[in-house]
C-alpha cells in the first residue's frame, strides 16, 4: 500500500464523519490510536474540514460584526493547528527516512512531503463538496453541467497528485531526493516580531 492509498481514505472517512453533524463545534472523535500516523492524517483533515465550513460562514454577508471577529480568531488558530500538524506529518517522514543516505546527485523538492499531503487533503474537501453541488436536486441543469465537469477535473488531479507525492516519497527512501523542512515562521503570530503587538509594551 502506498502513502497516498492509506491517506486518501482516511480523508474521506474524516470528511464523512464531520457532516454526520455538519456543525463546527462537533467534538472530534478520532477512531486511530494516538501517535500513529492514521490519527495525525485523520486530524489534519478534520481541522481542515472545520475551517472549509468556518470560510464559509465568515462570507456570510449579514454576519454580525462581533461575531465575525470571534471567527477570524477561531480561523486564525485553525490556522496554527494546521500548520503544526503539517510539520508533525514531516517530523514522521524525517524519522521514517532517518536511515537513508542520500545519492551523490540527489535532488531536493519545491516542498516537504507533508505540505503535498496538505494539499491532498483539501482536495478531497473540494472533491467533497464539488460532488454535493453537481448531484443538487434545486439547481439548474447548467450549474450541474458545469460542476460535473469541475468534479472530474479535481477527481483526475486527486490522481495526479497522489501519484506524484508516492513517487517522491519513493524517491526519499531510494536516496534519489533528500527532505529539509524549514518550520514556519509566521511573524504575525509571534508578539516578538509583529509590531502592533510589541509595540504596545512600550
Amino acid at each position: 500500500m502506498t502513502f497516498t492509498q492509506l491517506s486518501n481514505p482516511i480523508f474521506v472517512q474524516a470528511i464523512r464523519d464531520y457532516h454526520v453533524t455538519d456543525n463546527v463545534d462537533t467534538p472530534i472523535a478520532n477512531p486511530y490510536e494516538e501517535g500513529t500516523i492514521e490519527n495525525r492524517l485523520y486530524l489534519k483533515c478534520w481541522i481542515d474540514t472545520v475551517q472549509w465550513h468556518f470560510e464559509d460562514i465568515i462570507r456570510d454577508p449579514d454576519i454580525d460584526p462581533k461575531e465575525a471577529l470571534v471567527l477570524k480568531r477561531r480561523i486564525d488558530r485553525s490556522n496554527q493547528d494546521r500548520t503544526d500538524l503539517v510539520e508533525q506529518i514531516d517530523t514522521y517522514f524525517r524519522q521514517r527516512y532517518s536511515e537513508v543516505t542520500p545519492l551523490p546527485d540527489a535532488t531536493i523538492n519545491t516542498e516537504s512531503p507533508a505540505w503535498a499531503i496538505d494539499r491532498l487533503s483539501i482536495l478531497a474537501l473540494k472533491i467533497w463538496h464539488m460532488r454535493e453541488q453537481a448531484e443538487r436536486t434545486d439547481a439548474s441543469s447548467e450549474h450541474l453541467e458545469r460542476c460535473r465537469q469541475k468534479l472530474a477535473v479535481l477527481e483526475e488531479q486527486q490522481v495526479d497528485l497522489s501519484t506524484a507525492i508516492d513517487q517522491l516519497l519513493a524517491d526519499i527512501e531510494a536516496g534519489r531526493k533528500y527532505m529539509k523542512v524549514y518550520r514556519q515562521m509566521k511573524m504575525y503570530n509571534d508578539p516578538a516580531t509583529n509590531p502592533v503587538l510589541y509595540k504596545k509594551g512600550e
